[in-house]
C-alpha cells in the first residue's frame, strides 16, 4: 500500500507528504494573496508614515539564499535611516532607527512585505529563515544541503524558541528538526504560537553571542510548547543532536 494511502487511512485529512510536495505551496500562495489584499491600507500607510519619518524609501531589499540555496531578494518594510557620518560611513544601527522603526520591529509589522516573498514562491510562511549569503560559508555542504531543502519562512520552529536569543546552530538544529517533522498540523502549531511570541514580543533583541560557530549541539525538549492541542510531532521524549 502506498506510503501516503496509509496515513491517509490512519485518520490524518492532509498526509505530510501531500502537503511537503503542494498542498503547503497552495496554502501559502491562497493566504498570502487574501493576506495582501486585506492589508493593502496599512501597507500604503505605513509606507507613507517611513517615507515622511525617515526620507527614504520604505522599503528594504536584502539579498538571501532560498530553497536549493538559490539567491532571491527579501522584502521588508525600512526601519532605519541612511544617516551617515562625516567620512560617508552609516551611523551605528541604535542612531539610525527610529520610534516608528523600532514599533514595526518589536511587532515584527516590518516583516509584512515577506507576503510578497510568499506570494512569488521564494518564501513560505513556515521554515527556516533564509541565510545571507555570508552565513552560508559557517556549516558543512551536507548542512546547507538538508537545511535549504524546504523553501524558507516567515516564522519557524526556532522563532517560537528563542528567536535572536538563540545561538545561530542552535537555530539550525531546531530547523533541522523541523524539516523531519513537517506536516499541516506542525505548520499550524507554530503559526498559533508565532502570535503568542509576537505579542509577548520575546526574542526581539539579540544576543551579543546569537552567531555561533558549528558545533555539536543538544537541543533539550522545551516546556512551552505543552499544551498546544495535536502537539506531538514537537518532541519525542528523547533529546536529539545535530552535526552542524
Amino acid at each position: 500500500m502506498p506510503r501516503s494511502a496509509t496515513k491517509a487511512s490512519s485518520g490524518n485529512p492532509l498526509p505530510a507528504d501531500f502537503y511537503g510536495r503542494c498542498g503547503k505551496r497552495v496554502l501559502d500562495f491562497t493566504v498570502a494573496l487574501l493576506s495582501l489584499v486585506c492589508l493593502i491600507p496599512l501597507f500604503a500607510i505605513l509606507a507613507v508614515l517611513l517615507v515622511v519619518i525617515q526620507r527614504t524609501p520604505p522599503f528594504f531589499l536584502q539579498k538571501r539564499i532560498g530553497r536549493g540555496l538559490k539567491p532571491f531578494y527579501i522584502i521588508k518594510f525600512k526601519t532605519m535611516k541612511d544617516t551617515r557620518d562625516a567620512e560617508g560611513r552609516l551611523l551605528p544601527d541604535e542612531q539610525r532607527t527610529t520610534f516608528l522603526g523600532s514599533l514595526l520591529r518589536r511587532t515584527s509589522l516590518d516583516e509584512l512585505p515577506e507576503l510578497v516573498n510568499v506570494l512569488l514562491g521564494d518564501m513560505s510562511f513556515i521554515g527556516p529563515r533564509p541565510w545571507i549569503p555570508e552565513q552560508m560559508a559557517i556549516f558543512t555542504p551536507s548542512t546547507r544541503k538538508k537545511r535549504m531543502a524546504l523553501p524558507p519562512g516567515i516564522t519557524g520552529l526556532a522563532q517560537i524558541h528563542g528567536r535572536n536569543n538563540l545561538t545561530f546552530r542552535q537555530r539550525v538544529c531546531y530547523d533541522l528538526r523541523y524539516k523531519r517533522h513537517l506536516s499541516f498540523r506542525y505548520d499550524l502549531n507554530i503559526l498559533l504560537y508565532t502570535f503568542y511570541k509576537v505579542i509577548k514580543e520575546e526574542g526581539i533583541h539579540q544576543r551579543p553571542d546569537a552567531l555561533g560557530k558549528p558545533a555539536l549541539t543538544v537541543m533539550p525538549k522545551d516546556p512551552h510548547t505543552r499544551g498546544l492541542r495535536g502537539n506531538s510531532g514537537f518532541y519525542n521524549g528523547s533529546h536529539q543532536t545535530e552535526t552542524l
